[in-house]
C-alpha cells in the first residue's frame, strides 16, 4: 500500500426495472463524489437494475437497456474509479457481475460465486456462477472484490488474499430482518479474522415489494473494529480513506445503532413509503376500527406519506362500541389525517334482507360477521377507486397465519405494512411510536382486542391467547418445528394442533392476501412456499 486511497460507498434507493432512472441516480452521486476528490465510487449489487429484478432477467430488451446504460456511464465519468453491480451475459450464461470502470474502460469484472437459493433468494433460476477471483490495483493499493452471498463464504475472500488484495470490497443488496445487522457484523468478523483484511461492506436501501433493504453499509477495520456506519433505512454514503494504517472514517462516522422496534418501525415505513410512490398512487386510505392494528398502520401510513396524503374512515355497526369511535377519531386527529365516518348498518341491512329468502331457517354465523367486513371493504375499494389512493389493510402476521380475518372484507387493500408483524409486536411498536409523540390513546393498546363483528366479541373466543399463539406461530412457522417439538418447547398439544391446523386450511386465504413488508426471518410470502391443496396432516408421532 503506497499511498491513501479515498472510498464513497454509496448506499442508494434504486428502482427495479427503471434502468435510466438509476442510471442517472449513479451519475449524481459519481459527480458528488467526484467533487470530494475521491479515488472510488462504490455502488451496490445489481443497483444497475434494482433487486430483485426477477423474470425481467429473460427479457431479451431488458438486458439491452443494461448495456446501453453501461456504455453511458463510462463515456460520462472520467478521473474516478466506479464499481457497480447488474446482470451480464457473457458466452450465452447470464451472471449477477460486478464491473470496475475507470478512464471509459472496463479493468475488471466479477462474476457472483455463491448464488442463494433459499428464503427470498432466486438467483439459480436466473444466473450462473462464477469461478473467477478479482483484485485490482488502485493508488498502489489492491482491492479484492466479491458480492454479497460469497462473503457469507470463506473462499472467495480467502482466494482474494492469495492474489494480494489488501482490502475487500463487498457489494450486496441484502434484505432486512429483525436482528440482521448483527448477523452481517459477526459475518465480517469472521471473514477479518482469518484474512486479517478491511471489509467494506455497502448495501442498498429502499423497499421493493416484500423486501426492504436496510442499507447499514459499513467499514470494518483488519482487527474487526467499525470505524464507519451509513444510517440505516435511508440513502447515505459513507467517504472513507484507506491508508497504510488501515481504514479512517471521513464522514458519517459510526451512525448510531437503533433499538430493535425503532428498526422494525423505520424498515415498516420505508417499506409502506416506496411501494405505494414507486407505484404510483397519490396516497392511501385505512380502515380505522379503533383496535390497536388500524391504529398502528395509521401512524405508518402518516409516518412514511405525510398526513395529507392519508385518509382515515371509521365504519361504525350495531355492534361498535362508543369507545372505539371516540379513539379512532382522537388518532386521526392526533396525526392531522382526513377522517371519515361512514356507518355500514345500511348496507348490512340492505344484504340480509336480500339474503333473508336464501337464508331462512339458518342460524346467524360468522357469515353476518363477514358481510359486516365486506360491506367496509366495499366502502374502502370504492373510496380508494374514485380518490386513485391505495387501501392499506390492517391485518397482523398473527391473523394471516390462522385465517382470523374476511377475504375480500378486512383483507381487501393493495399492501398490508403488518402482514409479517405479530400482535405481540404490534403492541411494542404501539408503545415505542408513542416515545416519539402520543397518537395511539393508551386505552387502545391496554382494552382487550375484538373484531366487533358480534355482542361482547373478543379475539380470545377464537384464538388462544396472542403470547402463548405468536410463540407457537414462530416455532411453526418460522423455524418449521415439528407439532412435537413444539409441544415440547413447553406447549398444550391441543392447542399446537389447533393453531398448526388453522394455519394449514387458511394458505388459500394467503395466496390472495395483499404483499405486506417483510421483518422476519420467514414472511408469509417469497420465502414460504406451501401448497394450498394439500393431504399432508402434521402428526404428533411425525
Amino acid at each position: 500500500m503506497s499511498k491513501s486511497v479515498k472510498v464513497a460507498m454509496v448506499q442508494d434507493n434504486f428502482l427495479v426495472g427503471d434502468i435510466t432512472g438509476n442510471t442517472q441516480r449513479m451519475l449524481s452521486r459519481i459527480s458528488e463524489a467526484s467533487d470530494q476528490g475521491v479515488d472510488l465510487v462504490v455502488f451496490p449489487e445489481l443497483a444497475l437494475v434494482g433487486y430483485p429484478p426477477e423474470d425481467l432477467l429473460y427479457r431479451p430488451g431488458f438486458l439491452r437497456q443494461v448495456e446501453r446504460a453501461v456504455e453511458t456511464i463510462k463515456r460520462s465519468v472520467e478521473g474516478v474509479d466506479v464499481i457497480f453491480g447488474l446482470p451480464r451475459k457473457q458466452d450465452g450464461n447470464l451472471f449477477n457481475a460486478a464491473v470496475w470502470i475507470r478512464d471509459g474502460e472496463y479493468i475488471a469484472q466479477y462474476h457472483k460465486q455463491s448464488l442463494p437459493n433459499y428464503s427470498v433468494f432466486d438467483e439459480v433460476r436466473y444466473f450462473s456462477a462464477g469461478a473467477d477471483t478479482c483484485v485490482v490495483e488502485l493508488n498502489g493499493t489492491r482491492f479484492g472484490l466479491v458480492i454479497c452471498e460469497d462473503s457469507w463464504e470463506a473462499e472467495p475472500v480467502a482466494q482474494a488474499k492469495e492474489q494480494g488484495a489488501e482490502a475487500v470490497i463487498i457489494i450486496n443488496a441484502s434484505p432486512f430482518h429483525g436482528g440482521k445487522y448483527e448477523e452481517r457484523l459477526h459475518m465480517l468478523q469472521q471473514r477479518i479474522q482469518e484474512s486479517r483484511l478491511p471489509m467494506f461492506y455497502v448495501n442498498m436501501v429502499g423497499g421493493q415489494d416484500e423486501l426492504v433493504f436496510d442499507g447499514d453499509s459499513l467499514v470494518v477495520d483488519q482487527s474487526g473494529k467499525v470505524v464507519a456506519r451509513a444510517p440505516a433505512f435511508e440513502p447515505a454514503s459513507i467517504v472513507i480513506d484507506l491508508t497504510e494504517q488501515g481504514p479512517v472514517a471521513l464522514e458519517p462516522g459510526v451512525d448510531t445503532a437503533l433499538s430493535f422496534e425503532q428498526a422494525i418501525y423505520r424498515a415498516l415505513v420505508l417499506g409502506t413509503r416506496d411501494f405505494v410512490n414507486k407505484n404510483g398512487f397519490s396516497g392511501v386510505v385505512v380502515g380505522l376500527s379503533g383496535g390497536v392494528d388500524s391504529a398502528l398502520t395509521l401512524a405508518i401510513a402518516a409516518d412514511a406519506l405525510g398526513a395529507d396524503n392519508v385518509h382515515a374512515v371509521m365504519m361504525p355497526s350495531r355492534y361498535t362500541a362508543d369507545i372505539s369511535i371516540e379513539d379512532a377519531q382522537a388518532e386521526a386527529l392526533a396525526l392531522g389525517v382526513r377522517y371519515d365516518v361512514i356507518s355500514i348498518e345500511s348496507a348490512f341491512e340492505s344484504f340480509l334482507s336480500s339474503l333473508a329468502d336464501v337464508f331462512a331457517g339458518a342460524e346467524a354465523d360468522t357469515t353476518e360477521e363477514n358481510i359486516q367486513a365486506r360491506s367496509r371493504g366495499v366502502i374502502l375499494m370504492a373510496i380508494s377507486n374514485k380518490s386513485g389512493r391505495m387501501v392499506l389493510t390492517t391485518g397482523n402476521k398473527s391473523e394471516v397465519a390462522v385465517g382470523y380475518a374476511t377475504l375480500y372484507g378486512d383483507m381487501c387493500g393493495g399492501f398490508a405494512p403488518l402482514k409479517d408483524v405479530y400482535k405481540t409486536l404490534v403492541y411494542r411498536l404501539c408503545h415505542y411510536r408513542n416515545t416519539v409523540s402520543q397518537v395511539i390513546p393508551e386505552r387502545v393498546i391496554t382494552r382487550p382486542p375484538s373484531a366487533e363483528l358480534r355482542e361482547d366479541q373478543v379475539d380470545q373466543d377464537t384464538l388462544p391467547d396472542y403470547e402463548v399463539l405468536d410463540k407457537i406461530l414462530e416455532l411453526s412457522v418460522e423455524q418449521d418445528l415439528s407439532v412435537a417439538d413444539v409441544v415440547k418447547a413447553g406447549f398444550d398439544q391441543q392447542t399446537v394442533e389447533k393453531v398448526v391446523g388453522m394455519v394449514q386450511r387458511n394458505e388459500y386465504k394467503r395466496r390472495q392476501s395483499a404483499p405486506g413488508v417483510r421483518i422476519t426471518r420467514r414472511a408469509f410470502g417469497r420465502d414460504r412456499r406451501y401448497p394450498i391443496t394439500s393431504g399432508y396432516r402434521p402428526k404428533l408421532s411425525d
